[in-house]
């Protein structure tokens, strides 16, 4: 994992370039017509075939489209079918902007699908003393609180707790409809465009208590 101090060198280096790129993407290279379906955030090992894959790190990401997700998305208003994005969005700043920007991309009718750390279970898990149900990453720590610390915070890179009412007042305030908490890995109501190649590319050690918090939600049409 890079430091805080390492990212915020990169991103103050590369952002304007991000910027002017993904600027260049939606206005003469994203897709005008067809099925588009766009996974943020792929990183190094979750890139999707079929998709348009777009992450910040050019280095060591595998993507389609290089730029700074904490931005305007690379598309056209009203271009997009489908949104994926997977231990993302509790990186970014603003969940507000991010959330109204999907909906500004999506075409109406268009669904999204984001997942990050599910905040409700570690509260849960916390208060019932379990903490056996946190793991030790990224830091080796031993008591619940730290355990709870490095799950809800992870070094200070996630920027937010996400919880299943915080995300769905986010979705319902950017216009979304029909917003569901799903089980990661195997549950989905939108099967034609979340299938296996996206359920594929998840996972889940418990699934009774699932440490990610998965939602699904829809343009009305």
């Amino acid at each position: 994992m890079l430091s805080r101090r390492a990212k915020a060198a990169f991103y103050a280096a590369t952002g304007p370039f991000m910027a002017a790129n993904g600027a260049i993407y939606r206005q003469w290279l994203a897709p005008r017509s067809g099925i588009v379906k766009v996974h943020l955030g792929p990183g190094q090992k979750k890139y999707i075939p079929g998709w348009i894959n777009v992450d910040a790190n050019i280095f060591t990401a595998k993507c389609d489209v290089w730029a700074d997700l904490r931005n305007k998305l690379p598309f056209r208003s009203g271009s997009v079918d489908a949104i994926y994005s997977h231990h993302m969005i509790e990186h970014l700043p603003g969940l507000k902007f991010h959330f109204d920007d999907m909906y500004r991309c999506l075409k109406p009718g268009g669904v999204f699908r984001v997942a990050g750390p599910n905040g409700d279970w570690g509260m849960r898990k916390y208060l019932e003393g379990d903490t056996s149900w946190f793991g030790d990453f990224p830091d080796p720590r031993r008591s619940l609180g730290g355990r709870l610390e490095n799950f809800i915070f992870c070094r200070q890179e996630h920027l937010t707790i996400l919880t299943e009412s915080f995300l769905e007042e986010i979705a319902i305030d950017a216009g979304f409809v029909d917003v569901k908490v799903c089980a990661p890995v195997t549950q989905t109501n939108f099967p034609a465009l979340f299938g296996q190649d996206v359920l594929g590319t998840e996972y889940e050690s418990t699934p009774h208590a699932p440490h990610t918090l998965v939602v699904e939600a829809q343009k009305p049409r």
